[in-house]
């Protein structure tokens, strides 16, 4: 399939670049729409010829399908559209807006096969199966399959939710035709009509399979964690960069694809110069713009490396933070010696999983602190998880 997308796509491997994602948009919205109008034609053959009222159902399920193809181009070609005094991020979340319009087509299909299928259960009619029928049920079959598989690579090659909601919707096409041959096959040897039944059992499916693709796109306009991929990868490019101790409170804003932004502290030498630290933050943000197209800002923490106490309480609390939940971590680890008082102020990341309140989580951090150093209250801020 990659190899189609090649024949008409000048450096498909760009996936990241709009006009590249848009052209892998046209192609697969040009097979559908032709796919599907040559299935609705010898579909509706097929249901003159037999009878057989799941194919004349498949034949109008098959012409909504020529309009989410239409309905998938048209979002992407919203979503190319620049940023705007409006639309200070893009347009990019447009192809989110166009899979849940696509995930409420499937659904209402599935609605009109069940009432069609009930009304055939009640009322039932004789069909007829027929080698014309036969050939032209496998031939649909094989096309569905078809834009399935181009859909599903297509999608997973430019991370699009439009298109990987067509190939389900694809796929559960060619599943519902093969009920209907199924069906039809057993009318022939076994005079049992089961056209209706079977086109209620394809219409339960469609339906059930709309809905979890509007929970996965739902999850994205609402806003969903990034891919733990794209996490790791942001955290691995940032601790090789030399004098970077320590990074904590990532945060990535997802726009669309190619349309990220993030932000994150990083932790350096406090004893370091700091207009060459300052430099080195901003030598970082700029290679992340140029080669990940990934829009950072970068927050500088200053954590102590002479201080012998300082270093030692760091220490100790990152390694045994997972004493009280192994979900934590900690961060920005700082000390206060007064005369009359001790203070250890740092920060802890709490997931959602952890089982404490905030109150809580932070009584048995002091009491982490005071097993080691009595001496010593905590300050203790709770951060959030947003990975």
């Amino acid at each position: 399939m990659k190899k189609i997308f090649s024949l008409f796509i000048k450096n498909a491997n760009d996936v990241t670049n709009p006009e590249v994602r848009f052209k892998y948009a046209s192609v697969t919205s040009v097979f559908g729409v032709i796919v599907n109008a040559i299935l609705v034609a010898i579909k509706f053959i097929a249901f003159l010829l037999s009878g057989s009222v799941s194919i004349l159902a498949d034949a109008l399920n098959n012409l909504s399908d020529a309009s989410t193809s239409i309905v998938g181009f048209i979002g992407f070609k919203l979503s190319m559209r620049p940023a705007d005094k409006e639309h200070p991020y893009g347009h990019g979340r447009y192809e989110y807006v166009t899979a849940l319009l696509v995930c409420i087509i499937i659904m209402v299909i599935g609605v009109e096969l069940f009432k069609s299928g009930v009304e055939k259960i009640i009322t039932p009619s004789p069909v007829e199966l027929t080698l014309t029928t036969l050939i032209i049920l496998l031939s649909s079959i094989i096309l569905k399959i078809f834009l399935s598989v181009l859909n599903g690579v297509g999608g997973k090659l430019i991370k699009s939710n439009t298109l990987l909601a067509t190939m389900q919707d694809s796929r559960n096409d060619a599943i519902a035709t093969f009920a209907v041959l199924i069906s039809l096959v057993i009318n022939h040897f076994f005079s049992v009509n089961l056209d209706g039944y079977m086109t209620v059992a394809v219409a339960i499916f469609i339906f059930i399979s709309g809905i979890g693709i509007i929970r996965d796109t739902v999850s994205g306009l609402v806003g969903k964690p990034p891919e733990k991929e794209t996490v790791e990868k942001i955290k691995q490019k940032l601790l090789s960069n030399e004098g970077v101790l320590g990074i904590h409170d990532l945060i990535v804003h997802d726009y669309g694809v190619g349309r990220q932004f993030a932000s994150v502290h990083v932790e350096m030498a406090a004893e370091g110069d700091v207009i060459l630290s300052h430099e080195l933050i901003d030598a970082i943000e700029k290679r992340f713009l140029e080669e990940d197209g990934l829009e950072i800002v970068i927050h500088f923490d200053p954590v102590s490396t002479t201080n012998p106490l300082a270093v030692e309480m760091r220490d100790y609390l990152t390694s045994n933070v997972s004493a009280v939940n192994d979900k934590l971590s900690v961060h920005d680890v700082r000390i206060v010696e007064g005369k009359y008082r001790n203070i250890v102020i740092f920060d802890c990341v709490m997931p959602h999983s952890v089982p404490f309140t905030e109150k809580e989580l932070k009584l048995r951090l002091d009491e982490l602190v005071k097993l080691k150093y009595p001496s010593f209250d905590t300050v203790v801020t709770i951060d959030k998880v947003f990975e």
